[in-house]
């Protein structure tokens, strides 16, 4: 039969219900609070045991715990430590193939009574592997039998009927957040193998991303020799749409930038005979470069810095091999 779906109020009470919302925050952050003092030698066992793992750290738990899991199984995963999870439902159906001797167990379970995590467990120490149980109760099955216990135990539920899931779900995933960043802090993980994890985010793209991943090669390149005139310039310029080209020598050696300012500052200066000026009376000499082997973000920075939108990327000897925009960089999202 479906639950009863209360009646709308007509007449909402504003007080009560920003009470109540605040009454929830109180009550679960007063179960994190708890959590610390229980930070001892039973959770740094815990992460030796993963960390010393072989295999994959597995975690289970069914409802709500289950819900739990799967959270801190992604983030164990995306911080170091690899991790997946398994629901004890379908492990007694098979799933069980997936938990192999070099592995180690991550239940949980609030009443640490939870019928089927029980039901497989004499499955899983008979294999000898270990089990680090998260619960709200130390003297449950599930936490006597587990290798180390974790206690994530609350005075009380914010729900006011004391039934649904909230602190106790609440103190489980803090938990499982602070076995993450302990075995991260552990390993030495960095950024930089965050961002291998995640490299569709915008840390991956800013950390992964290279000059050489977005930079135009080829016939893309603007460029024309010193001698070239105003108007040749300008229609590379139009062709390669970087608003921008490069001043090359006959082995394409960087002389000089002529970029869409310094049209402006000769069509400004009387003293300029624009139709039989070359290129290399206008341009400008020394422009800020890059490398390719450097990161897309540094470009961007690069660009910021010094006001300009965009760059001519050359190899060791100075020569031009790329070229890039602000443009490239937002349509790369680096920026």
């Amino acid at each position: 039969m479906n639950a009863r779906i209360a009646a709308p109020v007509a007449n909402l009470d504003p007080d009560a219900i920003a009470r109540s919302a605040r009454t929830v925050i109180a009550t679960e952050a007063a179960a994190i609070r708890a959590l610390e003092p229980r930070i001892d030698g039973g959770f740094v066992q815990a992460c030796r045991l993963i960390l010393a793992c072989r295999g994959r750290l597995v975690v289970s738990g069914m409802g709500k715990s289950g819900h739990v899991g799967r959270k801190i199984a992604a983030t164990l995963a995306s911080t170091g430590t690899p991790s997946f999870f398994v629901h004890p439902g379908e492990a007694s159906h098979g799933d069980l193939g997936m938990i192999q001797p070099d592995d180690v167990v991550l239940a949980l379970s609030n009443s640490g009574e939870t019928d089927e995590l029980l039901f497989i467990l004499p499955v899983i120490k008979r294999q000898g592997i270990p089990l680090i149980a998260i619960t709200g109760n130390a003297r449950s099955s599930l936490a006597h039998q587990a290798d180390v216990h974790l206690d994530a135990s609350i005075s009380s539920e914010a729900c006011p009927l004391g039934l649904a899931p909230t602190a106790s779900t609440t103190a489980a995933l803090v938990m499982g957040d602070a076995l993450a960043i302990a075995l991260l802090e552990a390993r030495g993980f960095t950024a930089e193998d965050f961002a291998r994890s995640h490299p569709a985010g915008s840390l991956g793209r800013r950390l992964l991303l290279h000059i050489s991943d977005i930079m135009h090669t080829g016939e893309g390149i603007p460029a024309v020799t010193p001698g070239a005139s105003l108007t040749e310039a300008l229609m590379e310029m139009t062709r390669k749409h970087l608003g921008m080209t490069a001043v090359v020598d006959a082995d394409r050696r960087l002389l000089g930038v002529f970029t869409d300012g310094d049209l402006r500052r000769a069509l400004d200066d009387e003293g300029v005979n624009l139709r039989g000026a070359t290129v290399e009376a206008l341009m400008t000499r020394g422009p800020k470069t890059i490398t390719s082997d450097k990161l897309a973000i540094e470009a961007a920075q690069l660009m910021e810095k010094h006001q300009i939108h965009a760059l001519l990327v050359v190899d060791q000897e100075q020569r031009v091999v790329g070229a890039l925009n602000i443009h490239d960089l937002l349509r790369a999202r680096v920026v």
